[in-house]
């Protein structure tokens, strides 16, 4: 049995990063790593990972106009609810038109109506997935394209190749860094996950996306824990936050103090449990409380 732990936050920047980071390191190799925050990827800048295998990721299609065969007639525009068709000037003629691919919301409109059949439908490259090799293990990840879509899509396969990597290397653990929110990339980071971790911060904001990210998780009825980073910045706050979080049923297992070493770990391309910080002591002890089975 493979046991699956998302480090997730219902906002950036709350520490989740360094927090799977250290996990990571924790794991001493007993488990697969994977990056599951397609949109704003950044584990790889602390594992400086040593990339094996690079696939395309495709979802969707995109509209292009062949200039050889377009008549400049304009119906593209015309129907097109998102701008996406603009026209290119010619020194003689009509002008012709371009697919702004930013715009293109691949609805296929302009496609099915042209007169001249002069717009392609190729399949949308959106972004990339990676298998590399990193000091702590393999680590599953992706890079989504400038202003790409369907990441919910890419974290599902990001886990999927993890899941494969642990089956076939004999492992059982899974250690993901999830999205932030609760959006559909953190719904299909979280999805039949053997256990979540959210990292929250003692801030009103971070008390209130504590309580929506624990109500996704709630919902799809996966076994919850607590951590507060920064804690010491406001030790009231983050009495409250650890007693809602126990009245919603999720587990609260530490508290990490705040520490400047955890820049000084970042500019190092370390996890903070790599270097002598204070704070790496309390995830320890996070990591600890959680209780994982390796099965090594």
């Amino acid at each position: 049995m493979i046991n699956e732990l998302v480090v997730i936050s219902g906002k950036g920047g709350t520490g989740k990063t360094s927090v799977a980071a250290s996990f990571a390191v924790l794991a001493a190799g007993r488990a697969v790593i994977a990056d599951c925050d397609v949109d704003a990827a950044d584990l790889h800048l602390v594992l400086a990972p040593k990339i094996l295998a690079s696939t395309d990721f495709k979802s969707g299609h995109e509209a292009v106009i062949l200039r050889e065969t377009c008549t400049g007639c304009g119906l593209c525009a015309e129907l097109c609810r998102f701008g996406a068709p603009t026209p290119v000037k010619r020194p003689f003629g009509k002008p012709l038109y371009e697919i702004d691919p930013v715009a293109c919301e691949g609805c296929g409109v302009c496609v099915r109506f042209c007169p001249a059949k002069a717009i392609a439908f190729p399949e949308r490259l959106c972004g990339e997935w990676l298998v590399s090799e990193t000091r702590c293990g393999t680590l599953v990840h992706a890079c989504l394209g400038v202003a790409a879509e369907n990441s919910g899509k890419l974290v599902s396969m990001v886990r999927r190749e993890a899941r494969r990597v642990a089956e076939e290397n004999g492992l059982s653990l899974i250690v993901t860094d999830g999205p932030p929110g609760i959006g559909c990339p953190v719904i299909a980071s979280v999805t039949g996950a053997s256990q979540v971790l959210v990292v929250t911060e003692p801030t009103v904001s971070g008390e209130h996306d504590l309580e929506r990210v624990l109500k996704l998780a709630r919902h799809f009825d996966i076994r919850t824990s607590v951590c507060v980073n920064k804690w010491d910045i406001n030790p009231e706050m983050t009495e409250r936050i650890e007693r809602r979080a126990a009245e919603a049923g999720a587990r609260v297992t530490g508290r990490i103090r705040y520490d400047r070493a955890v820049t000084a770990a970042q500019t190092q391309a370390k996890a903070v449990v790599e270097i002598d910080a204070p704070s790496a002591a309390d995830i320890r002890s996070v990591w600890e409380n959680l209780k994982l089975e390796t099965g090594n």
